[in-house]
């Protein structure tokens, strides 16, 4: 199995001081139009199972390693190969100004990793915009995607109808919009994410916050991704979702939506977490999931 250049590199420039690199470095994976993938692997790949593909959500200084340290070792012990990834403008990965950040894009190199590794197939298992990129990928690959798993995913719905009313989007929007370079402004916003604050770590704060001053605007000004509402019916495979009633960043209605009108799902809420279930439901998570995988071997 080819693997992609485990160098030290992004984007041309060499990075060497703590602050830059708050998360442990994996590997990386040149892609076809020239940008550096990174992307953490745990576990080894078995030929005829599929592997595990991690995505994490769109929240500033958000990355593979920092959305799902705490899930993605404990499904390699379980005998499963994981791949969890930053995508472009997030992590460890190229962060270029000059593109739109859309959901074909993202997908697109998704695809190349998953080929360029020699990987058969792949369970996407995706967290918030990492949940509708999943789903894209799989709408886009069906042939690669024997199986999903998602928390509290978007793309369920379009973005006016919820947008306007979730308090933890509008606390994201005002701290890039201000420009803040203080980790306290920074921790505020990323305690709308859980709902028992003792989840949110002095680790998780410090580690997304060097990722965060390093990521361009662009990111979010020129993201462009698309809600899949016209096309949940088309997700044949079995799905397994995972939601927070106490989310303040997709409502958990929109579970509601996926399993109405997708035709194999089980959904999962608890009262305890909000929009981190992988995080302050993580035994809950693991647990769960693992048993799903192995229900289809």
């Amino acid at each position: 199995m080819a693997h992609g250049k485990d160098d030290k590199i992004v984007d041309g420039e060499e990075m060497t001081s703590e602050q830059a690199r708050p998360i442990p470095e994996g590997k990386y994976f040149r892609t076809r139009d020239g940008y550096q993938i990174h992307y953490h692997e745990a576990g080894t790949y078995t030929a005829g199972r599929p592997s595990l593909l991690f995505l994490h959500g769109s929240g500033p200084g958000a990355s593979g390693y920092s959305n799902f340290k705490l899930n993605y070792p404990i499904f390699a012990e379980a005998g499963h190969h994981c791949l969890a990834i930053d995508y472009l403008g997030f992590g460890y990965s190229s962060k270029p100004t000059d593109i739109d950040y859309t959901t074909d894009l993202y997908v697109e190199h998704f695809r190349e990793l998953v080929e360029g590794l020699g990987i058969e197939q792949v369970v996407p298992v995706g967290n918030s915009l990492g949940g509708s990129l999943a789903i894209a990928f799989t709408l886009a690959h069906p042939h690669l995607v024997p199986r999903l798993i998602l928390m509290a995913p978007g793309g369920l719905a379009p973005l006016p109808t919820f947008v306007p009313y979730q308090v933890g989007l509008h606390a994201i929007q005002q701290w890039l919009a201000s420009g803040s370079q203080d980790i306290a402004d920074f921790r505020k916003v990323l305690a709308f994410l859980v709902h028992d604050p003792g989840c949110l770590t002095e680790e998780s704060v410090t580690e997304r916050f060097a990722i965060a001053l390093g990521q361009p605007k662009e990111v979010w000004m020129r993201r462009r991704v698309r809600d899949h509402v016209a096309r949940l019916g088309e997700l044949k495979v079995p799905i397994l979702c995972f939601w927070g009633s106490r989310d303040k960043f997709i409502p958990v209605a929109q579970g509601l939506i996926l399993a109405e009108r997708a035709p194999d799902v089980k959904l999962i809420v608890s009262n305890r977490c909000g929009h981190w279930y992988m995080v302050e439901e993580c035994a809950d998570f693991n647990a769960q999931s693992i048993a799903f995988l192995e229900s289809a071997a």
